[in-house]
């Protein structure tokens, strides 16, 4: 046990109260307050007394024993607080009560005559030894003993001799403080392991709190960690736990004019970007008990659209009943894009391998089934043939080509190869009533991979003619900026939104608005083009806006070998 009582808490929870309050104003405070605030009642019963004696016979005030008597309870409150406890052993304060029971004795011998309940005085130092857990027995002994002897010493000190009967009449109230101070020590006792049953399990659930505080912060982490959007609804379909993941994957959702929608005014779509009912909505199936899983979305719109895959579990209560739902949402917009651009691919790989073979299928069968044809007849349609089975190896030199690429530079008239280019593809450009205009700076002699810069520069012309179906201009410019080669082929076609261009040097990306319109390609041409430039330890760019047109610019550095002829357009 520790110091006089002054640790112990409510023994049940209807003292909740009281115990709060005297944490507060009492147990909490330092031991020199709560010694004082101990002793205080004492001194001040003893001033009441002292007025009281002052009122009835002033003359007692004679009397050496009960000036002691107030002296020596002044100075034991006055000592509670000049005394440093907390410096001295345990249990050292415990002469406080031991001395007032000489203040007692000296009061009870100094005012007998007026008061006759000065002895009840000794229940005060009684009370604090016995519940100050310290010595239970000798506690009890000891306030026995002092009661007894301030009981006897004026049946002693009377002139005569003593007898028996003097001695026995006041036993009752040494008995009574037996009593009092048994029922003390048993009631501190009892109290005092009800006060450690209870500091034990105010620990252990401090401990209880501390390791769920723990695992809920890590849980938060976990579920915050993965790249999978969680959210944890009860029975009516209130949130209970959501993670980042899906709050930026909900904000997808909300409309621009409902600051707080609920979940039938959520922009969710079906897999085909259809409109998805209420009840077919993930949320409002696993509310309703369903479990799924692998079940495709949509959320958003425009370029922030974003597909799912959502699966749910249903929480079981304890009698069985749905009791709310997890609901996981993981996005698979890249792989669903994929899988369209997969499809796309073997669509437009289809297309453009069917082309020359059909027509080298057909010219042969027409050379092998046209008997008695001209010679020169017979090699136009080996000619054609030959033509598209070059086509078709192109075709495949273009599926196959990586980043093992090698160019090997010779010196090449640029100006020549941009003629050359633009002259191939005049004749398309004329189907698609596209104007072509050239600014190339003469003499433009770089050193370079002409087969390969030749391929690139194809690749730009045939897209900017590709891509501007319903006619307008394209403008190839070349010039040098020192020993730097610099190239700009510019359309006025359809353009590509600032999504599309994310993804323009991707193998076999193909542009939205390419698809809608049927325009052919495999989606290679950008990607090769770029492989080529970078190969040189040059860059390629874009500049891009929907319905205004394309520009492709590439740059060469350290290539003209006549740099001092060089300007800039």
């Amino acid at each position: 046990m520790t110091d006089t009582n002054l640790t112990f808490a409510p023994a049940n929870s209807s003292d909740a109260s009281a115990g709060q309050l005297l944490r507060r104003y009492f147990y909490e405070r330092s031991l020199r307050t709560r010694l004082f605030l101990a002793q205080l009642p004492f001194t001040l019963t003893v001033v009441l007394a002292t007025a009281l004696i002052a009122f009835l016979d002033p003359t007692l005030f004679g009397q050496a024993t009960l000036v002691t008597a107030l002296v020596m309870s002044i100075a034991l409150l006055a000592a509670t607080v000049t005394i440093p406890w907390d410096r001295l052993p345990p249990g050292s304060f415990l002469v406080i009560p031991y001395l007032g029971f000489v203040a007692v004795a000296f009061f009870r011998d100094g005012s007998s005559t007026v008061l006759s309940s000065g002895t009840a005085l000794v229940l005060f130092p009684v009370f604090w030894l016995c519940s100050s857990g310290y010595a239970p027995k000798t506690a009890v002994i000891s306030s026995t003993l002092a009661s007894l002897v301030i009981v006897w010493i004026p049946q002693i000190l009377k002139p005569g001799p003593v007898t028996t009967e003097q001695l026995l009449r006041p036993l009752l109230f040494p008995f009574m403080m037996l009593a009092f101070a048994i029922g003390m020590v048993v009631l501190t006792t009892s109290m005092d392991r009800q006060r450690q049953a209870l500091v034990s399990q105010d620990r252990r659930r401090k401990a209880d709190l501390l390791d769920s505080q723990q695992r809920e912060r890590l849980l938060e982490t976990i579920v915050d960690t993965v790249g999978v959007g969680v959210v944890v609804v009860d029975a009516d379909g209130n949130d209970r736990l959501m993670n980042s993941t899906q709050e930026a994957i909900h904000a997808l959702g909300v409309p621009d004019h409902i600051a707080d929608p609920h979940e039938g005014e959520l922009l969710v779509f079906g897999p085909n970007k259809g409109a998805l009912p209420a009840d077919a909505r993930p949320v409002r199936r696993a509310i309703l008990g369903e479990s799924f899983t692998n079940y495709q979305i949509w959320i958003g719109t425009g370029d922030r659209a974003r597909a799912l895959s959502t699966t749910a579990r249903t929480i079981q209560g304890e009698g069985g009943e749905s009791d709310g739902a997890v609901i996981a949402f993981h996005d698979v917009t890249d792989m669903v894009n994929a899988l369209s651009a997969k499809d796309d691919f073997v669509a437009n790989v289809s297309h453009e391998f069917r082309t020359p073979l059909t027509a080298i299928q057909s010219y042969l069968a027409m050379a092998r089934e046209t008997p008695g044809a001209p010679p020169a007849e017979i090699a136009n349609y080996l000619e054609i043939a030959q033509r598209n089975a070059v086509r078709l190896n192109g075709l495949v030199s273009d599926l196959l080509t990586t980043t093992a690429m090698t160019v090997q530079r010779s010196v090449a008239d640029f100006a020549l190869l941009v003629s050359e280019s633009v002259e191939s593809a005049r004749p398309a450009a004329e189907r698609n009533k596209v104007a072509v205009e050239t600014d190339c700076q003469l003499p433009l002699a770089a050193r370079i991979d002409a087969g390969r810069i030749s391929q690139v520069l194809d690749n730009l012309v045939s897209n900017a003619i590709k891509y501007s179906p319903d006619g307008g201009t394209l403008t190839v410019r070349a010039w040098a900026s020192g020993t730097d080669l610099n190239c700009e082929v510019a359309d006025t076609g359809l353009g590509m939104s600032s999504a599309e261009q994310a993804g323009v040097f991707q193998k076999f990306f193909r542009a939205g608005s390419a698809v809608e319109r049927g325009i052919p390609g495999i989606g290679l041409g950008l990607m090769i083009s770029k492989t080529i430039i970078d190969k040189h330890g040059g860059f390629l760019t874009m500049q891009s806006q929907p319905g205004q047109g394309t520009t492709m610019s590439f740059t060469i550095p350290v290539c003209i070998i006549n740099p001092e002829l060089s300007s800039m357009p």
